[in-house]
């Protein structure tokens, strides 16, 4: 089955999701302990894919230029849209909503795990790193869920899609790309990522306000770069 895996990674988030919900009335603090302790995660898992990055030039003019057009297309305004919709549509009340949805949904999505796992899938079939990331999503939902509320449990659904996306699209493209290229783009992948996730690690601690999903063109910037460094260079 080729989208198996991004089935399982969904499936795990609703899991751990409806697992957090039941974890809802623990204390304020104890919360607040957790949040911290997801952010210190998130911020040492940013580091480690960040320092991947063999050209620091490349990846600046991709975060820049990629923030540029993030903030033009307003793509940041546009996910909150959407979890303040969902949130007048299912979860009365609950103000948290929207930012669980579009913190879960930017950590789930953000790195090279998702996007290497989809690309093995499409490939060669092989789900193993999805359902590894199925499994630390589904714990890490739980404590989002917890946290944040059950905004959470929805980005589950644009998880799917995205990941379904690249798995169908690498069965028809990635098995004609250079495996030199491929392995260059997924270095640089992650270290775009890791700059990126360490923005939600800072957000989660409460220390900045980053409009991080105004950043995801830059996936898209480095890869056409380094796709033109590597046959025009």
């Amino acid at each position: 089955m080729l989208l198996l895996g991004s089935l399982v990674n969904g499936l795990a988030i609703i899991g751990g999701s409806l697992s957090g919900i039941i974890l809802r009335n623990i204390s304020e603090q104890t919360k607040d302990t957790v949040t911290k302790g997801i952010s210190l995660g998130v911020i040492a898992l940013a580091i480690q894919m960040s320092i991947q990055a063999s050209s620091f030039i490349l990846i600046i003019i991709s975060i820049c230029l990629g923030g540029m057009i993030g903030e033009f297309l307003k793509i940041e305004d546009g996910m909150t849209a959407v979890g303040l919709y969902l949130e007048k549509r299912f979860a009365r009340g609950n103000s948290n909503f929207a930012e669980g949805f579009v913190t879960a949904t930017l950590i789930y999505l953000i790195g090279s795990m998702g996007i290497i796992g989809a690309i093995e899938s499409g490939v060669a079939g092989n789900h193993q790193t999805l359902f590894t990331k199925a499994v630390m999503d589904g714990f890490m939902s739980i404590m989002l869920t917890a946290s944040l509320g059950i905004g959470v449990l929805f980005s589950a659904f644009p998880v799917f899609l995205y990941q379904g996306a690249i798995t169908i699209f690498a069965s028809f493209i990635v098995k004609y790309l250079p495996a030199e290229l491929l392995d260059i783009l997924m270095h640089e992948i992650s270290a775009i990522g890791g700059l990126m996730i360490l923005g939600i690690g800072l957000n989660i601690m409460k220390l900045t306000k980053i409009r991080v999903s105004n950043f995801l063109p830059s996936i898209l910037v480095i890869i056409a770069l380094l796709t033109v460094q590597y046959y025009f260079f």
